[in-house]
């Protein structure tokens, strides 16, 4: 089984910043927030554990397991370039951030995303067959990750596959 969780909550979750590759930590809420998914998670035997490398996710890693944690690039949030710390109410509306031509302020573009959370989870999927793996993430991470396992959203409203902080996705393997 893989099991998938968005990080902590952080600082500029809260705030309802743009976070994407700042390196922030989670919050005391975060905190709580791991704990109790690790009490959630506290009968599962990891075979593995996987996390991006920034500090939210690692850090509620840690805290769900006492088990090493694989950092791997693929698995860190996109760059959202020069939105990064902004307010998400100052963000222009115009952006279309699942748009392939989009390259305005910076914004990591959206096939090469994609292209490595589907190039971690190929691997995932194939080598760790009928293992329990916890892989700990970020939002936007996840978004595609429900895409690679369930398809696209038929309505092309990806906001609703967002997770909140410390909730738990599964997927059989």
């Amino acid at each position: 089984m893989i099991y998938i969780v968005r990080h902590g909550q952080t600082d500029w979750n809260k705030e309802k910043r743009i976070a994407g590759r700042a390196d922030i930590e989670i919050n005391m809420q975060g905190v709580l927030q791991a704990e109790q998914t690790a009490e959630k998670l506290k009968d599962v035997n990891f075979d593995a554990v996987f996390s991006s490398p920034l500090k939210r996710t690692l850090q509620t890693a840690q805290i769900i397991t006492k088990l090493p944690v694989i950092t791997d690039d693929r698995l860190i949030e996109r760059s959202n370039g020069e939105l990064e710390g902004k307010l998400a109410k100052y963000v222009p509306k115009d952006i279309n951030f699942n748009d392939e031509n989009e390259k305005r302020f910076n914004i990591e573009n959206i096939k090469d995303f994609r292209k490595r959370i589907f190039d971690f989870w190929q691997d995932i999927t194939n080598n760790y067959k009928g293992k329990n793996v916890l892989v700990v993430t970020h939002s936007g991470v996840i978004i595609y990750t429900r895409c690679f396992f369930e398809g696209e959203p038929k309505d092309f409203n990806y906001n609703k596959l967002v997770l909140k902080n410390c909730e738990i996705l599964t997927y059989n393997n």
